[in-house]
């Protein structure tokens, strides 16, 4: 029997979760639109209880536990999105939940976790561990391990997301979205293209992910999942190795395309939503603008990419943002080689002042980088408007007799 869940199982699922979800909004970018080339409406699901799509899958697969399956309770493990889908679900429907977290987990999820009313087990360093301690405790206790992708339920209730798309821009052309380990791709995709067919129209789904952890390209050439080599990534919520078996079975059958985006295009993207769109969103939850930004979609038509979700870090937005503005040119370290004679500092201030580029940070050094004692070393932050104006304060400070080299922000 295919996975593929069927219209009517999409229906039924979105009538259940009615009390516990929100209806997320969608809105028209007029810069991206601009980009595109055609209408982009931001699906909001980064306004979605709990900051993510996750509550849609937990919720929906905490539902059909029997009642006996509920007095035993149920077990997660996460570093974040899924933990508090879990904790809220749980929460709604009176279940016990007990949530496995590492202990590197970001504060604000932890306590958003907490504040659900899970308990949260702090133990192991990677989310890996987290769940083979969550599937001992499930075995141990006779609790039920609520997977964050790998399970049909899950799928169908992320799907529902893909019946709001479908409502609110009925003449949707493309959905852009990431993935991870494939749960929300997969239910999104089999809803809002039955959907489509419904009325006699097609539907175009891209998947997204991180060039840090693409394994859905190799399994989709293998015809199986696979299991990649990770590296690190600032989109962590679809920092996942493996696609999982169910979920990939639907991406086969229902995703059009996958592309991959770099952490420049994410920080990028996440630095547009905050200026142009007025939202906050995390890295995960970002990359589908990536994907536009960084021009990976073509002919698109009107396209709406998931906001997937807002949970991220102060501290990493800080960092993301100073990342993003390097990344779009508007901001750059510059090195500067000087003789040690006063008045060199005031003379490259003088110059960069005339094509307004605005000077954020300074550093002046006798020390290190192979100096004769003759020489100094200035190191400047500048903020600009963009790359041109970037270059054209470079070369107005080479015209006036510097050599100014950037440094490079990674």
């Amino acid at each position: 029997m295919t996975a593929v869940p069927s219209l009517a199982e999409f229906s039924a699922a979105e009538k259940s979760l009615s009390e516990v979800i929100s209806h997320t909004p969608t809105e028209l970018s007029r810069a991206l639109s601009e980009v595109l080339g055609s209408p982009v409406l931001l699906k909001m699901e980064n306004l979605q209880r709990t900051g993510s799509f996750k509550i849609r899958g937990a919720s929906y697969r905490l539902a059909q536990l029997t009642e006996q399956e509920r007095l035993r309770g149920v077990v997660a493990a996460s570093a974040g999105n899924h933990a508090q889908g879990v904790a809220l679900a749980a929460q709604s429907l009176g279940i016990p939940a007990t949530i496995f977290m590492p202990l590197g987990v970001p504060v604000p999820k932890l306590l958003a976790t907490r504040g659900y009313g899970a308990e949260v087990i702090l133990e192991g360093e990677t989310v890996a561990t987290s769940l083979r301690l969550a599937a001992e405790f499930a075995e141990r206790t006779g609790a039920v391990l609520i997977p964050p992708f790998n399970h049909r339920d899950v799928i169908i209730g992320q799907g529902t997301l893909g019946l709001e798309i479908h409502r609110d821009v009925p003449d949707v052309d493309t959905v852009i979205m990431g993935i991870g380990g494939g749960g929300l791709i997969a239910g999104v995709a089999a809803a809002v293209k039955q959907a489509a067919a419904a009325v006699g129209r097609t539907v175009r789904v891209i998947g997204v992910q991180s060039e840090k952890a693409a394994a859905v390209p190799p399994s989709l050439e293998a015809g199986h999942p696979v299991e990649i080599v990770t590296q690190p990534t600032i989109a962590d919520g679809i920092l996942v190795a493996r696609p999982g078996d169910v979920p990939f079975e639907i991406i086969q059958e229902m995703v059009d395309d996958v592309v991959t985006v770099t952490e420049d295009d994410i920080a990028r993207a996440i630095l547009v939503l905050l200026e142009h769109a007025k939202v906050v969103v995390e890295p995960a939850g970002a990359v589908g603008v990536a994907a536009i930004l960084a021009g990976k979609v073509k002919n698109a038509g009107t396209t709406v990419p998931i906001l997937s979700g807002g949970n991220i870090d102060p501290m990493l937005l800080q960092r993301v943002v100073s990342h993003g503005l390097a990344a779009s040119g508007r901001y750059a370290t510059v090195r500067i080689p000087l003789p040690d004679r006063p008045g060199q500092l005031a003379k490259v201030s003088e110059a960069l002042a005339q094509v307004g580029a605005n000077v954020m940070e300074v550093l002046h050094t006798r020390h290190g980088h192979g100096l004769q004692l003759s020489d100094m070393i200035l190191q400047l932050s500048i903020e600009t408007r963009g790359l041109e104006h970037t270059q054209l304060a470079l070369d107005t400070l080479r015209a006036a007799g510097f050599q100014p080299e950037t440094v490079s922000e990674g």
